[in-house]
């Protein structure tokens, strides 16, 4: 089922705000990766409009094309996670038993041990 929506009023300051926290990146990580300071993306996040050249070194610093910035709406977000999750949780829980009986591990030591002896003698 395909849902479409309309924008209508944009802001493109806040789409990046809004898919930068989706993707998980911070403001400085974002600032490092376009060479500017962490103010400048902040005062970014603020405007209304965005020039075509800002939009692209956004949308390559955040490898996403520019048009999702632009076309970006919080209600296909929401719609798409509530369609998509489902609490299946299930637990698992393994109990692996190792048995490293140290008698064994001596014994393979000396036998280790005599073989490389009788290497030597010969």
């Amino acid at each position: 089922m395909d849902t479409t929506y309309k924008v209508t009023g944009k802001h493109l300051g806040y789409n990046v705000k809004r898919l930068r926290e989706i993707l998980g990146v911070k403001q400085e990580d974002l600032a490092e990766r376009m060479q500017l300071s962490q103010q400048s993306v902040s005062k970014l996040e603020n405007k209304d409009d965005l020039d075509d050249e800002t939009l692209e070194k956004v949308a390559n610093a955040l490898n996403i094309p520019a048009d999702t910035i632009k076309k970006f709406t919080d209600e296909g977000a929401i719609h798409f996670i509530s369609n998509t999750f489902a609490d299946n949780s299930s637990a698992s829980y393994n109990n692996f038993t190792i048995n490293n009986p140290i008698e064994r591990i001596v014994q393979l030591y000396d036998d280790k041990a005599k073989l490389y002896e009788e290497k030597v003698a010969l």
